[in-house]
């Protein structure tokens, strides 16, 4: 999981999602009803959830398989009146979504979300990711339910996160190679495969890492040069992970 960012909605969109909670209000009710009816804004409202996920549209939760669906963060089941609020529309694969979440929403004792919302938590605070291992260990209650919930710990996830960052490590040297060469072109084809590529949460914490003391020790010096390359001057704190 990689922390995204939310952008305005256009004016128009904005509207149409405020003009159907007020039709809610109304109505007193019938929250997933007129939310399945609503079949323009979910359209509208997945191109832009598209736009902020990592890679190729995939999954906000397992970084893994293409998102297919917008799923409510707080459930509608729990939150009727937030059925139409952009801030609590995430994109999600069906597994995610379906399989694994449904309608849970863990809260601590003040009633606060006990799961991480990458558009508004960091989650490397609440989680650490083994990359040798591609297994999550959690850092906060936050972090352990989110693993639960989402099933971060499917052993499917940790093999795949676990060949990532073998695949990342020999993608990053080929980046320091090429760009030694002044292969321009093959350069910037491996650096923007390298942030299309499922699994980001990978990439994001080699890159928070690359300027802890043993980084070249840890990655090789060509995978920390091809680190500093992707993150070029960008923050460590967010990778170019967009299509």
């Amino acid at each position: 999981m990689i922390p995204l960012q939310r952008g305005p909605l256009p004016e128009d969109l904005s509207a149409r999602l405020a003009a159907r909670t007020e039709r809610l209000a109304d109505r007193g009710g019938g929250a997933r009803e007129l939310w399945r009816d609503s079949r323009t804004v979910r359209r509208d409202l997945s191109a832009h959830l598209v736009a902020m996920a990592a890679g190729l549209s995939r999954c906000m939760y397992c970084g893994d398989s293409e998102g297919t669906s917008i799923d409510h963060f707080q459930p509608i089941a729990l939150a009727p009146m937030r059925a139409f609020d952009w801030l609590n529309h995430l994109w999600a694969c069906a597994f995610c979504n379906s399989n694994q979440k449904r309608d849970r929403y863990p809260t601590d004792r003040h009633g606060l979300a006990l799961l991480i919302d990458p558009t508004t938590d960091e989650p490397a605070d609440h989680l650490n990711l083994v990359l040798s291992t591609g297994a999550y260990r959690p850092r906060t209650p936050k972090g352990h339910e989110t693993i639960l919930i989402f099933g971060l710990d499917r052993p499917v996830l940790e093999r795949g996160r676990a060949q990532a960052y073998v695949r990342c490590r020999s993608m990053l040297r080929d980046l320091a190679r090429t760009t030694a060469a002044g292969e321009r072109a093959e350069a910037a084809a491996v650096a923007h495969a390298l942030t299309v590529q499922p699994f980001a949460d990978v990439l994001y914490e080699m890159l928070r890492l690359s300027t802890a003391p043993r980084a070249a020790l840890v990655f090789g010096a060509e995978a920390v040069a091809g680190l500093n390359l992707l993150k070029g001057p960008r923050s460590t704190e967010r990778g170019p992970f967009r299509g």
